[in-house]
């Protein structure tokens, strides 16, 4: 008898595993099969929101929800990892990054100058993105670079001791439409 319903629950698994994802997204099924992999252990919550924004860019609620779900986990402590982390996105984002450093360092050297002069040219504030999507202004607490402070990231490239003309320089062409 044991073995027989050991079988059967084998069956519906492999039917399961079979089926497209409900929602038709390929990417929900990749989420599932990495949260599988981490044996839908609560204790995975942090890995398995890294793979879901690798996956759709962005953490919404939707997403969160059905993490928590997966993970038997309550939404609130889902969202409340989200939101403690900064690396974690809620929204989406622009198709450019322009994270400034405010850590001591930075900030002492001018970092609230550069943030200022982003703020208004591209007419956003910190965490804002651009109404054409060009551009997401981002603020860190410290990256770790105080040595070549003020430091500012540009899609990822850590670049040293900014100035708002310099900075403004580098964002121009993100501004611009026909820019790279």
């Amino acid at each position: 008898m044991l073995v027989t319903e050991a079988r059967r629950r084998l069956e519906r698994k492999k039917a399961r595993a079979a089926q497209p994802h409900p929602s038709g997204d390929k990417r929900l099924l990749i989420l599932d099969a990495f949260m599988k992999r981490q044996q839908f252990r609560g204790d995975a919550l942090i890995e398995v929101l890294h793979k879901a924004q690798e996956l759709f860019g962005f953490l919404d609620d939707g997403l969160l929800v059905y993490v928590a779900r997966a993970l038997k986990l309550p939404p609130s402590r889902v969202y409340g990892v989200a939101t403690f982390y900064h690396f974690f996105k809620l929204k989406p984002q622009g198709e450019h990054t322009c994270v400034v450093c405010l850590g001591t360092a930075c900030y002492v050297k001018g970092a609230d100058k550069i943030m200022a002069a982003i703020e208004q040219r591209a007419g956003i504030k910190n965490g804002e993105t651009t109404p054409d999507n060009r551009l997401s202004l981002l603020s860190a607490r410290c990256i770790g670079a105080c040595g070549i402070a003020p430091a500012v990231v540009y899609d990822g490239a850590v670049a040293a001791k900014q100035t708002p003309e310099s900075t403004l320089a580098l964002i121009e062409p993100w501004m611009n439409r026909h820019g790279p």
